[in-house]
């Protein structure tokens, strides 16, 4: 067990706040390029827009579509998790309020892992078991994977950021 005490539900929700707004961001810029890869598709005739109104309203009413972007739109959420808590164990949010989460052997998280963690977070709701394990600490993606969320020191946080160079 690591000698950082671990995060409660306040520390856990104000990172996953400033997560949101990263991840919003790029899922903007995901919606973007996913409507000119539609675009494409109605120059090239692949689909046509029918009686629908524009673009958006085509994505909507096709369900191919709509399932493609929401999908793609999970995808871009998960990938950002993972790929900071595989690097680091911390996000932008989680350097932010000097949060890492790692295994509770120390180590960093694990690709399939980190997949893992980000969908048994629920989009974030995961985090209310805190609240009832309160002596452990632990959400609903710590126990499903076996992890832990810590509270580093000012110098333990500018050392993680460090090491990223």
């Amino acid at each position: 067990m690591s000698t950082f005490p671990r995060a409660g539900f306040i520390r856990r929700v104000a990172s996953l706040i400033y997560d949101a707004l990263v991840v919003i961001a790029f899922a903007m810029l995901t919606t973007i390029a996913f409507l000119g890869v539609v675009q494409g598709m109605l120059s090239l005739g692949w689909y046509s827009l029918g009686g629908h109104e524009d673009v958006s309203a085509l994505i909507q009413a096709t369900p191919a579509l709509y399932y493609s972007r929401s999908a793609l739109l999970i995808l871009v959420a998960v990938l950002f998790f993972a790929y900071f808590w595989t690097k680091s164990g911390q996000t932008i949010g989680m350097r932010a309020w000097r949060l890492k989460v790692q295994n509770t052997d120390g180590t960093l998280l694990s690709w399939p892992q980190a997949i893992l963690r980000s969908l048994a977070a629920l989009l974030g709701v995961g985090n209310l078991l805190v609240l009832i394990d309160v002596k452990q600490k632990r959400a609903l993606q710590d126990l499903v994977c076996q992890t832990e969320v810590l509270i580093l020191t000012k110098e333990e946080n500018k050392k993680v950021y460090d090491s990223l160079d």
